[in-house]
């Protein structure tokens, strides 16, 4: 797997981000702050490149599921010095539940849609009331292996981390000085209760990039990814995920005229 240098990504990034506000004509940004590595990653660099007091974080919390990824966002409010009226919190239970409640049949993965499907509607909301662009939050990782609703957390005008895969992200995040909590908890996209982004791939985030790294980045079949030392059956799980969702990245159907 390739390293980063972190500092110079870091710099990379913001000298991206300062680009495209100025080429669209922007100065101002929206971002739904999770209290993930990822969001408080794109947030940081997002106040580096903006200044703090251009930022407006949204935090979109459903009840009290995922409590500690608010107490996590307001801590990276904190350490970046945001203006307290810069925030903006949305308790989303009731939107959501009142689109629930039309199939109580609905399963786990149909409701983890809707939540990050409302959550889109409120953070572009905000964008529009502000007039500002919305900074996303998706890692390469995520990207390729499809893990991500569509028009959900995968939607924004700008992604500053899209090319760099998870463990990267983790590499950038320990110059960023933010919270121990944020570094060292599991990733999870706080859509149910004990829900880990790990626990549904069943493997691990190491164990994708590498696998992914190695397929996409380098060209390798499976059969020499498994050469590098990886099992085989953890190389066929990664591929598998990534192939079964892989016509997220082809939609929509166009008819050739």
């Amino acid at each position: 797997m390739k390293h980063i240098n972190p500092r110079e990504t870091s710099e990379a990034i913001v000298e991206f981000i300062k680009y495209i506000f100025k080429k669209a004509k922007f100065s101002q940004a929206v971002i739904a702050l999770s209290g993930g590595i990822d969001s408080s990653v794109s947030c940081t660099l997002a106040v580096r490149a903006l200044g703090k007091e251009n930022v407006f974080p949204v935090l979109l919390p459903y009840s009290k599921l995922n409590s500690q990824g608010v107490t996590d966002a307001l801590k990276v409010i904190d350490i970046l010095r945001i203006p307290k009226k810069n925030i903006t919190q949305i308790n989303i239970q009731d939107f959501v539940d009142n689109i629930i409640k039309a199939d109580y049949k609905m399963d786990l993965i149909r409701k983890g849609n809707i939540m990050a499907r409302v959550r889109m509607i409120f953070l572009f909301d905000q964008a529009k009331k502000r007039k500002v662009l919305v900074i996303g939050t998706e890692n390469k990782t995520e990207h390729l292996l499809g893990y991500f609703t569509r028009f959900g957390d995968e939607a924004s005008d700008i992604e500053p981390l899209r090319n760099l895969y998870k463990t990267q992200i983790y590499e950038l995040a320990k110059i960023l000085n933010l919270p121990e909590s944020i570094l060292t908890k599991k990733p999870t996209a706080g859509l149910w209760e004990n829900q880990t982004d790990e626990g549904e791939f069943g493997f691990t985030y190491e164990q994708a990039d590498e696998v992914l790294y190695y397929y996409f980045d380098k060209k390798m079949s499976l059969p020499d990814i498994v050469a590098k030392g990886l099992e085989k059956e953890i190389v066929t799980k990664v591929l598998q995920f990534a192939r079964k969702n892989d016509f997220k990245h082809n939609l929509p159907f166009i008819l050739e005229l």
